[in-house]
């Protein structure tokens, strides 16, 4: 169900209001005070982050976390988290989220006015009804009419809790004007070789610590100015100096992400053993909308060892992968063939040859006594034996390693080598 209402008339004059109150009567609040700054208690429930807060009494209280505000008619405790949109329901009313959506829950009547933080630059807030307040609930969506709207929020009053959030106009929506945005960059280490650095291109208004909270305890913040200017629906690319990194992927577009999931926009994979990386956002016409030099620390480099080692182990664990179907679906035949290239090879000697195919075994016992017998020979053993596997059994090969018959023989020879 979509209740529509009046949308917001917004001029230059409404966005330098900073009078918060004006709207109510003396009845409904106690006299005009600036809002109180609170940090409220944090509660991570898996990948949600919630917030509560307990307000004293009457009087107009500000997250720091979320930026929200709070007018409040009396002493409550407040709880409050954030979830995702509906897009259907958007879609319905013509809509598009334009901010986090909070659910917020409290006692009935304690809070009289919301103050929805939003990021548009002045040119956006000239846009006649740009911007709304959506009311989620059960049986659909309601649209508020704003009270009023400053340079960094949007004011409605409020009577029954559930979910609320900015909404664009959609079709007003579709000029370009620019959103204040933010790069957020995280170091990932854990089982990762060669390291990587999630790059996130964000809105401005998402929190630190609901990306951290996703991230976890296997990725570092790097600490670094993030702020910059973004246009929704343009194509951005990250470039790197020095260059030769692997990046992926080459472009994508810039839509706001607005929780509860975040997932990394760009990965840079750091190849080398630097101790410097320049990492470069530009937009589609080449222009540079961010620029940072980003230090890595030397715990954290890449050894040629270790990225030796680590792709040894990604040529085992693929042929691990497919141990069971191999074993399952290779038959005595291209198994006699395989052992015999394999011997051919020097991968495996006569002893070796023998006891994997002894004729009391299963034939399932035989392919597995070969498999486990390259497997312990490392590296190049198990290559040998995929490329063997290949040649015997190409239609095999493109079961059982789909990803692998897709690449051309130049990039599985870069792969595998």
């Amino acid at each position: 169900m979509i209740e529509p209402s009046n949308e917001n008339v917004c001029d230059s004059e409404q966005t330098l209001d900073i009078n918060p109150l004006a709207d109510l009567s003396e009845d409904d609040i106690e006299p005009i005070k600036p809002p109180s700054s609170f940090t409220p208690e944090v509660q991570p429930e898996s990948t949600q982050i919630s917030h509560r807060f307990r307000c004293p009494g009457p009087g107009v209280f500000q997250c720091t976390l979320t930026r929200l505000v709070f007018v409040m008619a009396q002493e409550a405790e407040l709880l409050y988290w954030n979830v995702q949109w509906d897009e259907s329901l958007l879609q319905q009313a013509g809509k598009t989220a334009a901010g986090p959506l909070f659910n917020i829950t409290c006692s009935e009547d304690a809070v009289r006015q919301l103050h929805l933080p939003h990021c548009e630059t002045k040119e956006a807030l000239c846009v006649d009804g740009l911007l709304s307040v959506a009311h989620v609930f059960d049986d659909g969506i309601s649209i508020l009419k704003p009270m009023r709207i400053t340079d960094t929020h949007v004011i409605v009053n409020v009577s029954h809790l559930s979910a609320f959030g900015l909404i664009w106009n959609f079709v007003k929506k579709s000029f370009k004007i620019p959103e204040a945005g933010q790069v957020l960059l995280f170091l990932r280490f854990k089982d990762t070789v060669p390291l990587k650095i999630n790059v996130f291109l964000l809105h401005e208004r998402i929190h630190l610590s609901e990306v951290k909270k996703q991230q976890g305890n296997d990725a570092t913040y790097i600490e670094t100015s993030s702020d910059c200017v973004l246009h929704i629906g343009q194509r951005y690319s990250v470039h790197c100096e020095p260059e030769g990194l692997k990046i992926q992927p080459n472009h994508a577009e810039f839509w706001k992400k607005l929780g509860p999931n975040y997932y990394p926009t760009f990965e840079v994979f750091l190849t080398a053993n630097l101790e410097v990386v320049t990492l470069i956002v530009k937009d589609q016409d080449g222009n540079e909308a961010w620029r940072r030099d980003v230090f890595v620390p030397e715990k954290d480099r890449v050894s040629p060892e270790d990225s030796a080692h680590h792709k040894t182990k990604i040529d085992e664990d693929k042929l691990l992968l497919i141990r069971s179907e191999f074993i399952e679906r290779v038959s005595a035949e291209g198994l006699n063939k395989i052992v015999d290239k394999l011997l051919e090879r020097h991968i495996i000697i006569d002893v070796e040859m023998e006891s994997g195919t002894c004729e009391k075994k299963s034939r399932a016992n035989k392919v597995r006594c070969i498999i486990d017998t390259v497997r312990r020979k490392g590296n190049d053993a198990c290559r040998h034996l995929l490329d063997v596997l290949k040649e015997v059994d190409p239609t095999l090969f493109r079961v059982i390693v789909p990803n692998e018959a897709k690449k051309t023989s130049k990039e599985a020879h870069e792969l595998w080598c």
